[in-house]
C-alpha cells in the first residue's frame, strides 16, 4: 500500500530538538506540513550528503550547518571552491527564496552566523592552519607523498628513531636532516636492529619531499601547531562557531588537503574523552571531496579510517562525508553512516548507471517511489532522505524538498573575509610562523666544531661577588635556586628528562602523535 505524504512526515516527527531539512514531496507536489527533521541526538551516527555536481550538496551543507550552530554544535566545514563563506553573512530576500520557504513551510528571515575563517598554511584568506611533521605521523605523510608500503614501512622507522632520540620533526627540512643522518656513516648503525634504512628507499623519500617542497607544501608543516580544541567553541550568546577552512588556493593538491583534514579528525579523535550518547554532539565534522580520501589508499589506511569513524561516536563527534555516489566511500565506513542525504544523479554513461545502481541498493526498500528513478529525475535542492530515528531505526525514504538558508548563498566579497579574519581571536595565536631548535639544528650541531675558548685577558681580575644574602630575607631562597639550576649535575638532569620525554611519544592508529599542548588564548572574541 503506498504511504500518504502525511503518513510519511509522521516517520519523521521527532519528539526532540532537530534539523529541518525540508518537506516531503510525493507525485511532483511539495506538503509545507509534512516536515521532514533530523535528530540531534543522532548526528554523532555520522551520515553522507551525496550527489552530481551542481545538485545542490553545498547549499544542504549550509543548511545544516547554520541549524547546528543555531542549537550550540560546533561546525566544522571544508570549502573546496569558496562558495561556503557566505555562512556568516544574512541571505538576500530573492523570489526564489520565498518561493522556496512557502513549499517548505519555512518562516525565513536572513541571518549571519559565527564564522571561523581557516586556510592551509595560510595560503587563501583564513588563520593559518598548520602541523607539525611528528603529530602528522608517517602514515598520513606517506598518502600525501604517494609512496608505496615498502617505504611507507621505512618511513614509519624514521619517525621510530625521532620519537625516540628526542628529535622534533617539526617542518621538512627537520625530517630531511633525519633521512639523511640515518644513510650517513655516523648515523647508519642506528636502525641496524630494526632492519635499516636503504639508501635506495631514502633517495625515493627525499626526492618526494622535495617535490611537496617545490609545490609549496612547506607552508603545512611547522609551528605554531593549530589546536584542534579550536575548532569546539560556543559564543558567549550560545551559538556553535562554524570553522570553514577554505581550500580553493589548493585544489590542485587534492592528496594533501584531504589527508590534513583527516589529521583533523585524528587529533580529535586523541584527544577527546569519552562521553558515550550525548542529547547532541560537541562537534560535526563535514568531510568534503571524500572520494579524494579514499582514492589509491592502502587496507591499512582504510581500516585506520573505518576504526575511527566508528570509534569517534562515542566521543560526541558526528562525521559527515560529502562526495557524488555512496560508490565513492568503502563500504566498512558507509555501513556506519546512519544519516543520507542523496541528490540527483546522472546517468549519462555505463559507469553512470552502474554507480546509479550501486547507489539504489543502498538505500531501504520504498512502497512510496521508484527510488531508480527518483534518483535521476529530482531537480536541484531537493533529495532523497533516510536517516536514524530517535530510537534508531532507518527511516523510509522519502523525496525531500530542501529549505533555503537563512545565511548567504553567495561567498563573501574579499574585503569583508579580510576583515573577519583580522578580527579573529586567535589571530595573535597562529598568525605567524615560530622556527624553534628541533632536530635539523640539533643534529648540525652534532656535526658542528667546537667553539674555541673566550682569550683570557691578562692580569683579568675576577669580579667582586656580593655580600652573600641573609637567607630569613627571601633573597636567599632565589640565589639558592639559581645555583642549583645553573649547577652542571642538574643541567645534565634537565637534558636526559628532556631527552626521556621525547621517547614517550605514542601514536593513534594514524601514527600521528599524542602531545601535551597548552592552550595558547588570546584575550577577547570568543
Amino acid at each position: 500500500m503506498a504511504k500518504t505524504a502525511t503518513e510519511l512526515g509522521e516517520a519523521y516527527a521527532m519528539k526532540g530538538p532537530a534539523l529541518e531539512l525540508g518537506s516531503v514531496v510525493l507525485e511532483g507536489t511539495a506538503h509545507p506540513d509534512a516536515r521532514v527533521r533530523m535528530p540531534l541526538s543522532m548526528l554523532n551516527r555520522h551520515g553522507l550528503v551525496a550527489g552530481a555536481t551542481g545538485t545542490g550538496k553545498t547549499k544542504t551543507l549550509q543548511l545544516m550547518a547554520e541549524q547546528m550552530s543555531a542549537a550550540g554544535i560546533p561546525v566544522f566545514l571544508a570549502d573546496i571552491k569558496g562558495d561556503v563563506s557566505g555562512v556568516a553573512a544574512p541571505g538576500a530576500d530573492t523570489e526564489r527564496v520565498r518561493e522556496r520557504a512557502t513549499q517548505t513551510g519555512t518562516a525565513w528571515a536572513p541571518t549571519g552566523f559565527p564564522a571561523e575563517f581557516l586556510s592551509l598554511g595560510g595560503l587563501g584568506a583564513g588563520l593559518p592552519v598548520r602541523a607539525s611533521m611528528t603529530s602528522f605521523g608517517p602514515l598520513l605523510l606517506s598518502k600525501v607523498l604517494g609512496l608505496n608500503e615498502t617505504q611507507e614501512s621505512s618511513l614509519g622507522l624514521v619517525f621510530h628513531f625521532a620519537d625516540k632520540a628526542g628529535l622534533p620533526l617539526l617542518d621538512l627540512k627537520d625530517l630531511r636532516a633525519v633521512i639523511n643522518h640515518l644513510v650517513s656513516d655516523e648515523g647508519k648503525g642506528d636502525l641496524a636492529g630494526l632492519g635499516g634504512l636503504s639508501k635506495a628507499t631514502a633517495g625515493v623519500i627525499l626526492r618526494e619531499l622535495v617535490g611537496l617542497e617545490d609545490q609549496g607544501g612547506d607552508v603545512f608543516f611547522g609551528e605554531p601547531e593549530f589546536d584542534t580544541a579550536d575548532l569546539m567553541r560556543v559564543t558567549p550568546e550560545g551559538k556553535g562557531v562554524l570553522s570553514v577552512m577554505g581550500l580553493a588556493a589548493v585544489q590542485d593538491k587534492p592528496e594533501l588537503f584531504s589527508t590534513f583534514l583527516l589529521w583533523l579528525l585524528a587529533d580529535l579523535f586523541q584527544d577527546l574523552p569519552e562521553v558515550g550518547d550525548v542529547e547532541q554532539p560537541k562537534l560535526v565534522f563535514f568531510f568534503d571531496e571524500a572520494h579524494l580520501l579514499f582514492d589509491d589508499a592502502s587496507e591499512a589506511f582504510l581500516d585506520a579510517i573505518a576504526r575511527t569513524v566508528r570509534l569517534i561516536r562515542s566521543k560526541g563527534v558526528g562525521v559527515f562525508f560529502v562526495t557524488q555516489t555512496p560508490k565513492d566511500v568503502p563500504s566498512e565506513v558507509l555501513a556506519q553512516l546512519g544519516n543520507r542525504v542523496q541528490h540527483a544523479l546522472r546517468a549519462f554513461t555505463p559507469d553512470d548507471a552502474k554507480a546509479l545502481k550501486a547507489t539504489v541498493g543502498t538505500f531501504p526498500a520504498s512502497e512510496a517511489y521508484d527510488v531508480s528513478e527518483l534518483l535521476t529525475s529530482m531537480g536541484i535542492g531537493e533529495a532523497a532522505v533516510t536517516i536514524l530515528s530517535e530510537r534508531g531505526a532507518p527511516t523510509p525514504v522519502v523525496w525531500t524538498m530542501m529549505r533555503p538558508p537563512a545565511s548567504s548563498m553567495a561567498p563573501l566579497d574579499p574585503a569583508t573575509l579580510a576583515s573577519m579574519v583580522n578580527a579573529s581571536p586567535l589571530l595573535p595565536d597562529y598568525a605567524v610562523a615560530v622556527d624553534r631548535d628541533s632536530a635539523y639544528e640539533r643534529l648540525l650541531a652534532r656535526v658542528a666544531p667546537p667553539s674555541p675558548p673566550a682569550p683570557v685577558e691578562p692580569q683579568q681580575r675576577a669580579p667582586e661577588q656580593p655580600p652573600r644574602p641573609d637567607p630569613g630575607d627571601g633573597e636567599g631562597e632565589r640565589g639558592a635556586l639559581s645555583g642549583i639550576l645553573g649547577s652542571p649535575v642538574f643541567q645534565s638532569f634537565a637534558r636526559s628528562a628532556a631527552s626521556a620525554a621525547g621517547r614517550e611519544i605514542t601514536r593513534s592508529l594514524f601514527g600521528t602523535a599524542r602531545r601535551s599542548r597548552p592552550r595558547r588564548r588570546s584575550s577577547g572574541g570568543w
